[in-house]
């Protein structure tokens, strides 16, 4: 390690400072003018010496131990401190500061605390009890430290009587956030409770949950005890035993203690982890009887000492084992480093802590490095002789830069920076030269940013400084219900949601196709409207039973079972409307595509029989007269629908289920439960519909009264559009309208096939009756037989007879035949064994056919 080649110069003092406090000039350690005067305490020291068991007189006494890692922290306030006045932050402003000792004990710190709460300005250091002290102003502003935590709980306690702010570097204790009791009190690191909850988290996930615990005998330690306790409950961690030490070094049982604790360590032999809430000195102080007695566990170390360096130092510390610790954040140290470079320039007159750090430099100069702050730490204030003359001797500013904590440094820098823009604040709008223009309790209030309301969250600004930040909005589903929070709290996505910027969640509203809704009003109104026509249709067909047009739709009982369909299929449309349950998401499908599915057959049993009746080949005739039987057709295809809904109702249920993707609401909706068997489903009714479709087609070239052919394959055309497009925009829609879509291809498609198969009918009862009679029925036949095949030949033997009969021919003056009608169908008969050719035309005399009969159509 290279040394520094500049020279301090070492004065000539030579007298006992045994009782170096004579006023309470002598009691600052480092002090310096300014408009605005900040206070600090610091633990420079680690112990207070005790002569006397028992204190008998009440005299500040001497201290120990001088510790380099808090000594570089006062550096680092003075540092800041120097940056600000050098800079445009405060233009026109000084700020000055007194930094005390507190050598790690309440006592000394509480003297400190007094002088803080002294008058400004006055002949003597006298502090006023006042009823009122709004209107007081004290020597200083505002307070930078403690090291510690239970140090600040004294002292805060003591500046709360004017609400001086105390900002401290390092305390943590979860306590000091109570605002209850300590208002004024503020700090730059966080609170213990994250570090605990971090801790046992770690140990959680580590998959370890049988520790011990050692904590020293304080407000700290039993403030972070009991905090550990809370979070490693909540993390199914058991706490082994505790173990507490004595706060101070200068307790006379510390070394009892700390073997106490270590041979609880020894006979635990189940426990391999201890997590440690000590003070450095402590911590040191265990570690090496630790290793002395080959002790090899994990330590969780607190922030307090996880990257301290005395303790990494330690001789033959990696034999202790794994240490894992959290630490506070840092950032770049250069300009503190350039500080110490030029330390030797600073003057030692008001800055005891610099002269006593050059006096035990020039005491311990025959040392080397690695045990230079052994040898620093061991001398104390009375047995320190400042001797006379120029010594050389060099700073070793490589040595502090090895000392440096990087973690206090930043956070004992970011306390002066926000009391400086507290100040600047605070000084907009008045002359801050003059050291009465604001009380110290102003400064609680002033800040380097705003307070973030209610529904905002604090982001850091391109600023080195984390009080300075940015309060930005918390987003969707995000919220925050307290001022100046880190982060903004997650609603419950699937029953919450928040809009930006919000106080709280609120709860999702359900959500379905009611009754009520405009669109399912609509929907209800088509399929009412639909009920009425086929009513209206079912009222024509019944009163004009024996027309031929109703007779050649198949007769009434084929009419109504389609019409009944129909009247299905608009009434299932209901179960997908209204709020969803059990029984209506089992049952809609099944009822909808049964129902269909008996439509479609009925239709597909008219095609095929439309089909027969004016096929002329022989061979596709006796096919199709094999094929052609109406009841087990359309048993058959309405069978094979229900097989597949009973499959799906038993093995693959629909069921009600709350959908939360959608951001505001809770869709209540049905799932189909299986969409294989709901797309067989509509898959086999389209199979149906397909076929019908072909047969319908061949036929579509039938006589115009006759052509009912034509209609139903418009009608399957229809049919297929809408469900074709029916399969994108479902599997594309969300929400409460999803149902709506299914609705309304069902009325489409419904709609389509009702209306293609008996409007066109209807229109010729009510509009054409003169074409719905039998002689206009046998002309039309007569004309289309005539282009069709030139010469028809009707047999007296029915279609549904397999048996053929002897062939007779028969001219195209059939017309003059006789005509019966049985059964409702209308019959051409010729006598046996005779043939009519009276007033047969020449050109139609074109040979005989097989004769036939014209079945009703």
């Amino acid at each position: 390690m290279a040394l520094g080649g500049l020279l301090i110069p070492c004065f000539v003092i030579s007298f006992d400072i045994t009782h170096s406090c004579q006023n309470t000039d002598n009691f600052v350690g480092a002090s310096s003018p300014g408009d605005i005067v900040i206070g600090g305490l610091f633990s420079v020291h680690g112990k207070m010496l005790h002569p006397e068991e028992h204190p008998m007189r009440p005299v500040i006494q001497n201290c120990a131990g001088f510790e380099i890692q808090v000594f570089l922290q006062t550096l680092a306030m003075i540092h800041a401190i120097e940056m600000i006045n050098n800079s445009t932050l405060l233009s026109g402003i000084k700020l000055g500061y007194e930094i005390y000792d507190t050598c790690a004990e309440v006592t000394k710190a509480m003297g400190a605390a007094l002088r803080f709460l002294a008058k400004f300005n006055a002949s003597k250091d006298t502090v006023e009890y006042k009823c009122n002290y709004s209107d007081y102003i004290p020597r200083i502003k505002a307070v930078i430290g403690s090291s510690y935590s239970e140090i600040a709980m004294a002292v805060s306690r003591l500046l709360n009587l004017q609400l001086i702010p105390l900002v401290s570097h390092a305390s943590s204790a979860e306590i000091l956030s109570d605002k209850i009791r300590f208002p004024s009190f503020l700090r730059t690191v966080p609170s213990d409770f994250y570090q605990t909850r971090a801790m046992a988290r770690l140990i959680h996930r580590s998959g370890w949950n049988w520790i011990g615990l050692i904590a020293t005998d304080d407000d700290y330690g039993r403030s972070a005890l009991d905090s550990f306790g809370i979070q490693a409950m909540a993390n199914n961690v058991c706490i082994a035993f505790k173990e507490m030490l004595p706060a101070y070094l200068s307790d006379g049982t510390i070394n009892a203690k700390v073997n106490q604790a270590l041979e609880k360590i020894v006979q635990e032999t189940r426990v391999n982890v201890i997590v440690v809430f000590l003070r450095q000195f402590h911590v040191t102080k265990l570690f090496r009887k630790a290793i002395e007695r080959n002790i090899h566990k994990i330590w969780i170390a607190c922030d307090n000492w996880s990257a301290a360096v005395k303790i990494t130092t330690i001789p033959n510390i990696k034999h202790l084992g794994t240490v894992v610790g959290f630490a506070y954040k840092s950032e770049n140290m250069s300009t503190f480093h350039d500080f110490l470079k030029t330390l030797h320039l600073q003057p030692t007159e008001n800055n005891m802590f610099l002269k006593e750090y050059s006096v035990l430099l020039s005491t311990c100069a025959h040392v080397e490095d690695q045990d230079l702050n052994k040898c620093i730490s061991n001398y104390s204030q009375e047995n320190l002789i400042y001797e006379a003359g120029m010594c050389s001797q060099s700073w070793r500013d490589d040595f502090l830069r090895a000392n440096i904590e990087p973690g206090f440094i930043q956070s004992t820098m970011l306390a002066v920076h926000a009391i400086a823009y507290a100040v600047r604040e605070l000084c907009k709008d008045r002359d801050c030269k003059n050291p009465v223009a604001f009380a110290p309790w102003e400064t609680v209030k002033s800040t380097c940013s705003r307070k973030c309301r209610p529904g905002q969250m604090k982001k850091v600004s391109a600023s080195k400084h984390t009080c300075c930040y940015e309060c930005v909005n918390c987003p969707e589903d995000h919220y925050t219900n307290q001022a100046d929070m880190d982060y903004c709290f997650l609603c419950n996505n699937k029953t919450h949601w928040s809009p930006v910027n919000s106080t709280t969640c609120y709860k999702k509203t359900v959500e379905y196709l009611s009754w009520n809704d405009w669109f399912a009003i609509l929907l209800i109104i088509l399929s009412g409207l639909g009920v009425v026509l086929i009513f209206a249709i079912s009222t024509i067909f019944t009163r004009n039973l024996a027309t031929p047009v109703v007779k050649a739709s198949g007769g009434l009982t084929v009419c109504y079972v389609i019409l009944l369909c129909h009247f299905l299929v608009f009434a299932s449309t209901g179960f997908f409307i209204g709020e969803p349950r059990e029984f209506k998401c089992k049952t809609r499908q099944a009822f909808f595509g049964i129902s269909f599915a008996l439509c479609i057959s009925c239709i597909l049993m008219k095609s095929l029989k439309i089909l027969l009746a004016f096929s002329f080949d022989p061979k596709l005739q006796n096919f199709l007269k094999c094929l052609y039987k109406p009841v087990p057709i359309v048993v058959t295809c309405t069978g094979i629908q229900v097989v597949i809904c009973t499959f799906w109702v038993i093995f693959r249920s629909p069921f009600v289920e709350q959908n939360f993707f959608i951001r505001r609401v809770i869709i209540l909706e049905c799932n189909e439960g299986s969409i294989v068997a709901f797309g067989v489903m509509l898959g086999y009714i389209a199979a149906l519909a397909f076929i019908c479709f072909i047969f319908a087609f061949k036929g579509r070239k039938l006589p115009e009264n006759y052509n009912e052919a034509k209609f139903i394959t418009f009608g399957m055309l229809i049919y297929f559009i809408a469900w074709i497009t029916f399969i994108p925009v479902y599997t594309t829609t969300f929400g409460k309208y999803r149902p709506a879509v299914e609705i309304t291809v069902i009325l489409i498609s419904n709609y389509g096939i009702l209306c293609c198969t008996f409007l066109p009918k209807c229109y010729i009862i009510l509009y054409k009756q003169e074409t719905n009679t039998k002689s206009a029925f046998l002309k039309i036949i007569y004309n289309y037989s005539s282009k069709s095949a030139g010469c028809l030949t009707v047999s007296q033997i029915s279609l549904e007879s397999n048996c053929t009969t002897p062939q007779y021919p028969i001219t195209n003056s059939c017309c003059k035949a006789e005509q019966t009608s049985v059964n409702g169908n209308c019959h051409f008969e010729v006598s046996k064994h005779s043939l009519i050719r009276e007033n047969v035309p020449p050109e139609n005399t074109a040979g005989t056919i097989s004769r036939k009969r014209l079945s009703s159509i």
